[in-house]
């Protein structure tokens, strides 16, 4: 008898393409996106295959997030959208040993 294993199938960074659609300053549809690392209503922080992405705003909420196909969904009023560099991300600490 054989055993099928099912395994997620998680594209990598590479090939995921990076994409952002905002519609009237309130959906926002981010692809490409291969974390959350924090939210609340006013900021939302993503990783995303182009770096660090900000999104602040107000009454922000994550309606979708597929992190096997890289698709997140926010609704809410965007105020900005803010990209950084991945090394930024570091804290105080990394800072120090550089």
């Amino acid at each position: 008898m054989q055993q099928h294993s099912v395994s997620e199938q998680r594209p990598s960074e590479n090939e995921m393409p990076h994409s952002l659609r905002l519609e009237e300053r309130e959906r926002l549809q981010v692809g490409g996106v291969i974390d959350v690392d924090s939210f609340d209503e006013e900021t939302v922080k993503v990783s995303t295959t182009r770096g660090m992405l900000t999104v602040c705003g107000a009454g922000l909420h994550i309606e979708q997030l597929q992190l096997d196909t890289g698709d997140l969904r926010l609704a809410g009023r965007v105020d900005t959208l803010v990209y950084t560099s991945r090394e930024t991300r570091r804290g105080k600490l990394g800072k120090l040993f550089r």
